[in-house]
């Protein structure tokens, strides 16, 4: 790389080239907004799809169902057709003003100047060194977006890194894009652990999973220890409630789910985080706490689906065109918090004659599982709404409330508290 440095001044600059990011690329352009600047900080651009070769991509946002590497490549042509310049292996390292980036990239060191920029990191999977989970440190042990990358990357360290039976740590919905990923490995499933008492993704795909894949769910137990010298060679369990250990004989396990955002540029810019995701505190607009720096997707709401984080940027980009056109934040604010029963709401912040959030829903995190969840929002005390929603809360997935049910809040009225009663 030349040590060069050169001064790019786009319109935007988009942080990410993820279904968020491309999307917010591709939105903006249609607006007449340009010129738009993608970054992406992996060799190809398309986010977490590129390597998960499954069905289920892009039912929400282009209304069709696709594999994971034909909606990642959908979305990649769509910025490029539209005049976004999307920039592989250039990675945004810090600020330099206040919608100034340094950037390194293939063609040098990079000086980007925009008007505005939207931060469309994404999120990932918390590493067995953050879960602090304790033992031997041998080869083997992955998370899923690396198991993804050497396998449908084709990367030639498969062979090395991938044995015959795994232990898969979580039942979130990414836990059985593992499995079918091991399977086309070669790689067997002997267990799926989760802390809960029921796995954490929907029914319609923990059942199948259980019953077709035939893979065990052991519930309410934590890895404690991993065991191996060399290569693994089992993991202990240890059981919630009753304190009993197991070992459960593997050479690979993979570590899904635990999501964190990837927030370290937010850091740097000094942006309100909220104290339960650490993600960017953002309002509908999805504006964040610095004037023309803007957030989407998974960034905000770690995790959720690839079609809802692109939706994510397309309201987005209307916004980012509303600034830059010289719309002007609302004075007023009122902060939205999680309340019992959950640990993060996004969006933070609503603002009078602000719009409504993507899709007209606020995001939240359950803590447990509720099969009838019971819904209430307060402000300041006082109840504004309650609801029996006819979905389960249950934690590993996001959980959706209704725009409406906050239509009853003030201005200058005090926090607001969604909850579950």
């Amino acid at each position: 790389m030349t040590s060069h440095r050169d001064v790019l001044r786009p319109a935007v600059a988009v942080v990410g080239g993820g279904p968020a990011g491309l999307a917010a690329a591709t939105a903006l352009r249609q607006l007449g907004i340009g010129p738009v600047l993608v970054l992406e900080r992996q060799r190809s651009a398309g986010g977490v799809p590129r390597t998960s070769d499954h069905i289920g991509y892009g039912v929400r946002d282009l209304r069709r169902v696709m594999t994971g590497p034909q909606y990642a490549e959908r979305i990649v042509q769509q910025a490029r057709d539209w005049g976004s310049d999307v920039r592989t292996g250039a990675m945004a390292t810090h600020w330099a003003g206040d919608r100034a980036l340094l950037v390194t990239s293939p063609a040098g060191r990079l000086l980007v100047e925009a008007e505005a920029v939207v931060l469309a990191t994404g999120a990932r999977e918390r590493s067995r060194s953050a879960r602090m989970i304790p033992g031997d440190r041998p080869s083997g042990v992955l998370s899923t977006g690396l198991l993804q990358d050497l396998v449908h990357g084709r990367d030639e360290r498969a062979g090395g890194l991938i044995g015959l039976r795994a232990v898969v740590v979580g039942a979130e919905l990414v836990s059985w894009s593992a499995v079918l990923t091991l399977r086309e490995a070669g790689c067997a499933t002997v267990a799926m652990t989760t802390l809960h008492e029921r796995p954490e993704s929907y029914a319609a795909f923990s059942v199948p999973g259980r019953t077709m894949l035939r893979v065990p769910v052991v519930r309410r137990t934590r890895v404690t220890r991993i065991v191996g010298k060399e290569r693994v060679e089992a993991v202990e369990l240890t059981h919630e409630g009753t304190g009993q250990k197991v070992m459960i004989e593997c050479d690979t396990v993979v570590f899904t789910g635990d999501w964190i955002p990837d927030n370290e540029l937010a850091r740097m810019r000094g942006l309100d985080l909220d104290a339960g995701s650490l993600s960017p505190v953002v309002d509908t607009a999805l504006r964040t706490s610095a004037e023309g720096v803007f957030a989407a997707g998974n960034l905000l709401h770690p995790v959720d689906t690839a079609d809802v984080a692109a939706l994510d940027g397309r309201h987005a980009a209307a916004q980012v065109a509303d600034w830059l056109g010289g719309a002007t934040r609302p004075a007023d604010a009122v902060l939205v918090r999680a309340g019992a029963g959950f640990a993060w709401v996004a969006p933070g912040v609503i603002r009078p004659g602000d719009p409504a959030p993507p899709r007209g829903r606020l995001l939240l995190w359950p803590t447990g599982h509720r099969a009838v969840p019971r819904v209430s929002v307060r402000q300041s005390g006082r109840l504004l709404a309650r609801r029996v929603l006819p979905w389960p809360a249950s934690p590993g997935r996001v959980f959706r409330v209704p725009w409406s049910l906050v239509s009853g809040v003030r201005p200058g009225g005090g926090d607001v508290i969604i909850g579950l009663d």
